[in-house]
């Protein structure tokens, strides 16, 4: 068994994102007066086996549309490269995708007896995004939101409802930065592809709008992180502590830069590696200014 090869398929680079979100609910959580850390384990050991499923399910679609075989394959976009390389077997990749969903079934069938129904809505609005996305959701308009709210903004209400057992609009203004930071890292990793998407039938914005629309409405969206967390703050809503998510700024306007020059892969791919520091970033800082706004 080529162990390295099932590793490559869950595409680790990115699983770290799963516990970055899960840190930022349960900081928020803990702020609030909350903290269960067999929890928080479990939580994030559940996100990362549907982040896998996510992964997984979302390369063997592609490889069986053929969009695989279009891709032109950067570190941040275009699949794992695994099944165009012929290293595993289709059926093989779509076993992964399914055994990890499943797996994840049980931990979040616990949280809802430990934590309350509640809990219900989420995980099947969760599970729906992982099992439609690629398959139905790329194929409609505005497919970014998907990733967005069942990778960014639904984890970090998970994370903080397990923790508490209630929903709050504090928690949920906290969640709106993360929803826009994994749609936009979706987002700009479609800019490669969007020759390999638009055979493929899909309909990604950037494919929708145009690869120089597309790129202004990326710019906006960044934008809206940093103005939401600083008016979040000025409301009282959120901690000013989170104004040390502001130190990505750097980050973010080389991302955005990157993303202007859509058509030099020269730039365009630092600009991808840029976005992914900014959305890892800013979710680990601003659970950094909530341990610190309770700390001290």
């Amino acid at each position: 068994m080529n162990l390295k090869a099932w590793f490559l398929e869950t595409r680790p680079q990115f699983l770290l994102l799963s516990l970055v979100l899960v840190f930022l609910g349960t900081c928020i959580a803990w702020y609030d007066g909350f903290f269960n850390f067999g929890y928080a384990l479990l939580a994030g050991l559940g996100l990362v086996l549907t982040h896998i499923s996510v992964n997984t399910l979302n390369d063997y679609f592609d490889y069986k549309s053929g969009i695989d075989l279009e891709t032109n394959r950067t570190p941040f976009s275009g699949g794992s490269g695994i099944l165009p390389g012929s290293v595993l077997k289709a059926k093989q990749v779509l076993f992964m995708g399914s055994v990890t969903l499943l797996l994840a079934v049980p931990i979040g069938v616990f949280f809802v007896i430990q934590a309350g129904w509640q809990l219900i809505p989420l995980l099947v609005v969760a599970a729906l995004c992982v099992i439609f996305y690629t398959p139905v959701i790329l194929k409609t308009y505005w497919p970014e939101w998907s990733p967005g709210l069942a990778l960014g903004a639904l984890p970090v209400l998970g994370a903080y409802f397990i923790q508490t057992g209630e929903y709050t609009l504090h928690a949920a203004i906290a969640s709106i930065p993360s929803f826009i930071l994994v749609h936009n890292l979706l987002f700009l990793n479609e800019f490669p592809d969007v020759e390999a998407d638009k055979k493929g039938g899909r309909k990604t914005t950037p494919i929708v709008l145009g690869k120089k629309r597309a790129s202004i409405m990326y710019a906006l969206m960044t934008a809206l992180v940093y103005v939401w967390i600083t008016g979040a703050v000025i409301a009282g809503v959120m901690p000013a502590f989170c104004l040390i998510a502001l130190l990505t700024i750097p980050f973010a306007l080389k991302a955005v830069k990157g993303s202007r020059q859509y058509d030099d892969m020269s730039k365009l791919v630092p600009a991808l590696g840029s976005n992914v520091m900014v959305v890892l970033l800013i979710q680990l800082l601003m659970g950094i200014g909530y341990i610190l706004d309770g700390l001290l």
